[in-house]
């Protein structure tokens, strides 16, 4: 399985080359090309990891690769940097957030079905044993009638602002949360904007808290059912980016999406609510 890697200053991509090319633990798959050109940060990936190939531009990965990683770290470049791929029916990764709009992502999502490509995307905290351990916690105590989310997120991120970091926790409380999302409600301070709205039948609730200079806050996760409160907090070991890529992985060997289309749309419609109302001088009434 040879797979090009498309945006490589996410610090992700060293995860992935690393469990790929360096531990060979990916099974047949590797890593066999970079877009961006002979970079300083790309020369280093392709001479530490093997990389063979280093291309210009993201679309002569075409010919070259059977699946895509777009790593790039601004989810609005997402569309342009996926599409062409998808429609020549390529498997496609989207590193976090799938878009930083629902019509993007709605457009990636169409391209897909058209062309039969399937597409994955996902925040890396959906995946790790401590979310594996909140929904196994959940699921025992019965349905949640409300999920209580928080972690770090800067809301004046130059990478897309609220959706760079703010897909984690809201990925994470819609995996707990299925159904429709209604009423989206944003409320500011100075150091936090919290996100709150319905979700199927489940209230759910997304702190989102301003990293500073030297500190943030630990993501950390509460689902409350009629009797019982299950509380987890979140942390990211050193090969945390490692669960979703296998889930790519199998989505390429078995053309499955480990996400249903739905639940890629989700995060992205309650971040671009939130997104909306922070451009809002009415912010804290929608």
């Amino acid at each position: 399985m040879r797979i090009g890697i498309i945006g490589t200053e996410n610090t992700h991509v060293d995860h992935i080359v690393g469990h790929l090319n360096i531990h060979d633990a990916g099974g047949d798959a590797r890593v066999v090309a970079l877009s961006g050109g002979h970079t300083r940060r790309n020369d280093m990936l392709a001479t530490t990891a093997g990389v063979e190939r280093i291309v210009d531009e993201p679309t002569a990965l075409l010919g070259l690769v059977d699946a895509v990683i777009v790593a790039d770290r601004h989810g609005a470049h997402h569309r342009d940097l996926a599409v062409p791929f998808l429609t020549e029916g390529l498997p496609v990764f989207v590193d976090k957030p799938l878009a930083c709009t629902v019509e993007d992502a709605r457009a990636m999502i169409d391209t897909a079905l058209a062309h039969d490509a399937p597409l994955t995307s996902s925040s890396a905290l959906r995946w790790i044993p401590d979310a594996d351990a909140l929904v196994a916690r959940t699921v025992r105590a019965g349905r949640p009638h409300a999920v209580v989310m928080s972690g770090p997120a800067d809301p004046d991120s130059e990478y897309g602002g609220i959706f760079f970091y703010g897909i984690h926790p809201v990925d994470l409380a819609l995996r707990l949360a299925p159904g429709e999302i209604s009423d989206v409600r944003t409320d500011t301070t100075d150091t936090t904007v919290t996100a709150s709205f319905i979700a199927g039948g489940t209230r759910v609730v997304v702190n989102f808290v301003r990293p500073t200079e030297t500190d943030q806050i630990p993501f950390h996760g509460m689902t409350f059912t009629q009797d019982t409160m299950v509380r987890q907090k979140l942390t990211l070991g050193a090969q945390y980016c490692v669960p979703g890529l296998e889930a790519f992985l199998e989505m390429v060997r078995t053309g499955r999406p480990p996400i249903g289309y739905g639940d890629l749309l989700r995060p992205i419609e309650v971040l671009e609510s939130v997104a909306a109302a922070l451009r809002s001088p009415a912010v804290g009434l929608r």
